[in-house]
């Protein structure tokens, strides 16, 4: 992992991305670049969890995930709220995120959820595919709080 924090990272790909999009829209439809921008994204975060996996002598947990939160919260970039951890549940809130106020202000917070929101889940397909991600609301998409419910697959 690089030690530019994600939050950072995530404006340098928004800023690069938003011309991306916006060629696409041109060419394509706004549908289209959409789908792009989706898939381009879930790549990388299947590709970035699968990496971190690799520096692992054995498969990702949700303690190891734990672990490695702190990348994502640098900076103040996530205010968290706990709710409860174990070792086959780990629930929190996220009450703030930089990650939206960001990139509304770059004026791709229609698409915010593309950028960021989405690599969440897809992130665990990389790092442990046993990890699941349940998330009904986002504060991208207008909630008062993200909640995030992780789970290790039954058996696994």
């Amino acid at each position: 992992m690089t030690d530019i924090p994600i939050l950072e990272m995530r404006r340098i790909e928004a800023a690069i991305l938003k011309h991306v999009f916006d060629v696409i829209v041109e060419r394509s439809g706004r549908e289209e670049a959409e789908a792009v921008i989706g898939e381009t994204c879930s790549r990388s975060a299947i590709a970035q969890g699968q990496a971190m996996a690799a520096g692992l002598d054995h498969p990702a947990t949700l303690e190891d995930f734990a672990a490695i939160l702190p990348n994502w919260t640098k900076g103040g970039a996530l205010e968290l709220e706990p709710l409860e951890t174990s070792a086959d549940k780990m629930d929190f809130n996220v009450t703030r995120c930089r990650y939206a106020e960001m990139y509304r202000e770059m004026g791709v917070g229609d698409i915010g959820h593309l950028l960021s929101c989405n690599r969440d889940g897809d992130f665990c397909v990389g790092y442990n595919p046993d990890m699941e991600l349940t998330r009904t609301q986002t504060i991208m998409k207008g909630a008062s709080h993200c909640d995030f419910r992780y789970r290790m697959k039954k058996g696994a």
